[in-house]
């Protein structure tokens, strides 16, 4: 009679265990991606595999940087309406636009913008409470309004032209017009919003700010992807400590922010700069107190340096590279000058009055939008009906820039060329209707009046004295999307030309 070995029995039990959890765990998962695929309300629209099923397909291209193109060639392939999560779709239809974010849309901010705002009470870029972002905007809108700038524009005129000087200290070099231009940038919103400047360009480079506002915006990129992962990390903190750069934006250049306005407050300044309307602000706006000033003056620093910055860039890279439009704006800036119509520098209401200049930055800003992620909203109570297909309620729905300023029945067949005298044309409505470069709707880019003042000058006012060329012109530059599409290769060689009388 054979014997058996009892001491195996536990053994063989453990292995069906194993077995039997494994075929659980797998029948578990498969019935979650055939409900994802075939029978989740998003199954009919089309996208990549993995964004039905998990969140890490758009988290990994937020973290790679590439979101901008990836989006335009998805919806290349398949059409106005792309799955690019398990509940949440990208947008191409243009008239889904004025619905998720015309004025009094329904569609709220979605909780990617959470981890930009922390703990924050009052942040507008982040805020996702309607109401209480339309009183804490109307609190500080006249600090940025247009009527605003005739007071802030002289500040910009000092910068300018130390920009001018230190141009024509490194004539026939190699400059890297890209630093420049966030060095510029940044010594401006020192300029308009604590009457002194930073000092960047004078140092030929910044304090370390540069980093922390791109790490924060990396990291904020594709956290803001699982937010329970971020929140999850702030709860952990005081244990494990602070491995996010986010937090840069909520701490260290918050700091820098009071400290600014600390020492403004201290040495006094008769200036009308964005801190004194704040503080006027104050004073009628119950909702606008001390955090809210700092945090205004945070978000000028971590945002008004890197649009700006980045839409210069892409003026000048996008003009260099087409001579022909680059000699046409120099010849309109030659022909104003010598009609006595262009002040040196280029005040703002000059450059409003030159057509290709404006063509010029319109459409550089077109091909090369500051943000290059869609602007996530969550669809309201009932549901809405966009490019055809239901979508419920609690879907996450966005429009990328990057994919609507290629809109072919809007910008027409060579939506990928350079190509200024596009807006020249008599009807541009549906142009300007949907340029998304400083958002849409109620929740606009509130400094683009400020941004746009400060390209407006600096751009003529450079062409005019000098003669720019790229230091390699079949090199191109390179592009990272991390919220901002940043940029790196704009080196140029300049020289001076003479100033026509």
């Amino acid at each position: 009679m054979p014997v058996i070995d009892s001491s195996t029995i536990p053994l063989a039990g453990q292995a069906t265990n194993i077995v039997l959890i494994s075929f659980f765990f797998t029948a578990c998962l498969s019935a979650y991606v055939v409900y994802q695929r075939f029978f989740h309300p998003l199954a009919s629209v089309p996208g990549p595999f993995w964004a039905s099923t998990t969140r890490l397909w758009i988290t990994k291209h937020s973290w790679d940087g590439d979101m901008h193109r990836t989006m335009i060639a998805l919806h290349e392939k398949h059409g106005p309406i792309v799955r690019t999560g398990p509940n949440e779709v990208s947008i191409a239809d243009l008239s889904a636009i004025k619905t998720i974010y015309g004025a009094g849309t329904k569609f709220r901010k979605s909780d990617w913008y959470s981890v930009w705002q922390g703990h924050r009470k009052f942040d507008l870029f982040a805020e996702r409470d309607e109401k209480l972002h339309g009183k804490q905007r109307s609190s500080i809108s006249s600090a940025y309004a247009m009527t605003s700038l005739k007071d802030l524009e002289p500040y910009v005129d000092d910068t300018v032209m130390r920009f001018m000087d230190a141009m024509s200290e490194r004539q026939n070099q190699v400059v890297d017009m890209g630093k420049w231009a966030q060095l510029f940038a940044f010594d401006v919103i020192g300029e308009i919003t604590f009457s002194k400047s930073f000092g960047f360009m004078e140092a030929q480079a910044d304090d370390g700010s540069f980093a922390q506002i791109e790490g924060a915006l990396k990291s904020a990129s594709w956290i803001g992807q699982v937010p329970w992962l971020y929140w999850l990390h702030d709860r952990l903190m005081p244990v494990i400590g602070n491995h996010l750069a986010l937090n840069n934006r909520h701490g260290s250049l918050r700091t820098l922010a009071a400290k600014e306005i600390s020492a403004r407050m201290d040495r006094g300044s008769d200036r009308k700069d964005i801190l004194s309307k704040l503080h006027a602000a104050q004073k009628e706006k119950a909702e606008l107190d001390d955090n809210g000033v700092v945090s205004m003056a945070t978000s000028n620093i971590f945002a008004g340096s890197d649009t700006t910055a980045i839409s210069t860039r892409a003026i000048i890279y996008y003009l260099l590279k087409n001579p022909q439009y680059k000699q046409r704006l120099i010849e309109e800036i030659d022909d104003f000058r010598r009609q006595g119509k262009l002040s040196d520098p280029v005040t703002l209401a000059e450059a409003d009055s030159m057509p290709y200049l404006q063509a010029v930055m319109y459409e550089a800003l077109r091909c090369h939008p500051a943000v290059g992620m869609s602007l996530p909203r969550v669809t309201p109570a009932g549901g809405a009906t966009i490019a055809n297909t239901f979508i419920p309620a609690g879907t996450v729905v966005g429009a990328n820039p990057w994919v609507v300023h290629r809109n072919k029945e809007v910008y027409g067949e060579d939506v990928e060329d350079f190509r200024p005298d596009r807006w020249l044309k008599e009807d541009t409505g549906d142009m300007r209707r949907f340029f998304f470069a400083f958002g849409s709707g109620a929740r606009m880019c509130l400094g683009r009046n400020i941004s746009w003042m400060e390209m407006s000058k600096l751009i003529p006012t450079l062409f005019l004295h000098y003669n720019l060329e790229l230091a390699d012109q079949d090199a191109e530059w390179t592009e990272k999307c991390f919220w901002f599409v940043m940029q790196q290769g704009v080196n140029i060689r300049l020289s001076k030309r003479a100033v026509p009388s």
